[in-house]
């Protein structure tokens, strides 16, 4: 997704990502962040250099999330 995007969350894949943590921790901490099935995503602005970190509004909160993580969020634009 690129800044101004909308989608809806439709699932988590850690396996898309490569991360330090043990597994399923990534996916209990983006639930946690309201990463859920259904959850409305906007991409609001992408950080300089390497467009990372996003702030991404999900539903009517905004956090920071790494480009690397964020690959692990299923969505479908619209």
């Amino acid at each position: 997704m690129r800044k101004g995007q909308r989608a809806v969350v439709t699932g988590l894949d850690e396996t898309a990502v490569a991360t330090p943590l043990p597994a399923g921790e990534l996916e209990r901490r983006m639930i946690e962040m309201g990463l859920i099935e259904g959850a409305r995503v906007e991409v609001l602005h992408e950080g300089f250099p390497g467009a990372d970190p996003l702030a991404v509004r999900i539903n009517d909160h905004t956090l920071a999330l790494r480009r690397a993580e964020a690959h692990a969020v299923l969505v479908t634009l619209g």
